[in-house]
């Protein structure tokens, strides 16, 4: 349209002023009440005074990962077209060749190794766990003190675990079977053969080196760490210390590897990992968890989990037979973490009573048991495995953290807790 037709046109239209308006009274408008789900069910909501464990639902999201989440969920996209887009990025960020974002360092595991055993062979991804008669190799290898329960996600794919001490292990370990040699971080002080000597055997040795790392962050740095150091396949859970949904992991490492574990991966649906789906919401709230964590201000986050845990362990200073120390874990989980224990004769309670009592009270507390590494207890309670069960039966220590805790929670978990010790006192002090 010409610009004098344009002006006549717009002169027909009645004026804003003239429009009819209806006027609503905001003052009076009722807001709507948000449903409150958990209490209508009657779900126990309690202070995480424990740490990022599974079974107490990891962490609570950064409220930019729930807004990403709650946006992206009104739109379709495809599945496969996502995964790329976040895939590299993600590995720009943590100085990987690729990357995807996985349901949990478990299945990252799981993956990680179909991708080995298949590559982009569709015959053999349709055949997994399957082995037999395949040409496919079946064997993982870790040390003895790494080949913990959640190696089971390598089981999954049809193949074993075979378990060696030192580098000669290795060597004589090693057979036309051989798919992975796997490390688990956690324990690295508990093995012989250290990080750097490992991922020299698998490059001597042709043989892909993983590592997991599911809870070893902080520090920000051992995202690219393991990368850097020459790990072919590196697993990490999303849902702890990055706060990004509890269902979702990282499988990063080398480019060939990842598009394999890929096809292995929903949303093909033939294949073992069909029920490992991870929808777009959660693979963009990943990538801003991420992405969050490591512009964030690790400094400043460290300086208020110490200020939590002073805050917690100077309301017991001045109580009979208590004793505190705060420590932080080397490989994993690396927090300051208190641990509060008590002389029995002094103070006549349990370390498992005083967390029934804090778990009993009003708010809920959680707090953790006998600083036992997180992989030793059983899923969904407070039970270990039964070879160590006696080392905690009757034990008068718990243990506290301060990074899973919300502004002014440390304060309660202070007074609860004093208040419960106060009251197993025999001598006041």
């Amino acid at each position: 349209m010409k610009r004098r037709k344009i002006l006549k046109s717009l002169s027909t239209l009645p004026l804003i002023g003239t429009l009819p308006f209806q006027s609503v009274n905001l003052t009076t408008t009722p807001l709507k009440k948000k449903r409150d789900i958990i209490q209508e069910l009657g779900i126990r909501s309690f202070i995480n005074a424990a740490g990022t464990l599974t079974y107490m639902s990891g962490c609570i999201m950064d409220e930019e990962v729930v807004e990403t989440i709650e946006n992206t969920s009104r739109h379709f996209c495809m599945i496969d077209e996502v995964q790329d887009k976040v895939g590299a990025k993600i590995a720009e960020f943590v100085h990987a060749e690729a990357a995807m974002v996985s349901c949990g360092a478990f299945s990252a595991m799981t993956l990680g190794l179909a991708g080995i055993l298949t590559g982009l062979d569709i015959r053999k991804v349709e055949q997994l766990p399957h082995l037999e008669g395949t040409g496919m190799k079946s064997e993982v290898i870790c040390q003895k003190s790494h080949n913990e329960r959640y190696n089971h996600a390598f089981l999954n794919t049809g193949c074993t675990v075979v378990e060696v001490e030192t580098i000669e292990d290795v060597r004589k370990a090693v057979n036309e079977k051989t798919a992975l040699l796997h490390f688990l971080n956690i324990q690295t002080n508990e093995g012989k053969i250290k990080h750097e000597e490992w991922v020299a055997l698998g490059k001597a040795l042709q043989i892909p080196t993983s590592i997991d790392i599911a809870a070893d962050v902080p520090p920000v740095s051992n995202l690219w760490k393991f990368n850097d150091m020459g790990f072919d396949l590196v697993f990490i859970s999303g849902g702890k210390a990055m706060r990004g949904p509890q269902s979702a992991g990282i499988l990063m490492g080398k480019k060939d590897l990842i598009a394999a574990a890929r096809l292995n991966a929903p949303p093909r649906g033939f294949t073992i990992a069909r029920g490992h789906k991870v929808n777009k919401e959660e693979i963009l709230g990943m990538y801003v968890a991420l992405e969050k964590f490591i512009s964030g201000d690790h400094e400043r986050e460290w300086k208020t989990w110490e200020a939590r845990i002073a805050q917690i362990e100077g309301a017991l200073k001045d109580l009979a037979g208590i004793t505190t120390k705060v420590v932080v874990p080397e490989l994993g989980n690396i927090t300051p973490t208190l641990t509060i224990s008590w002389d029995e004769n002094i103070v006549k309670l349990t370390g498992r009573e005083l967390r029934d009592h804090l778990r009993a009270g009003n708010p809920s507390i959680e707090a953790g048991f006998g600083g036992l590494p997180l992989y030793h207890y059983q899923a969904g309670s407070d039970s270990v495995d039964p070879a160590i069960a006696e080392t905690l039966k009757g034990a008068n220590l718990i243990r506290v953290t301060g990074w899973m805790l919300q502004p002014g929670e440390d304060k309660i978990v202070a007074r609860r807790i004093r208040e419960e010790l106060s009251k197993a006192t025999t001598v006041k002090s």
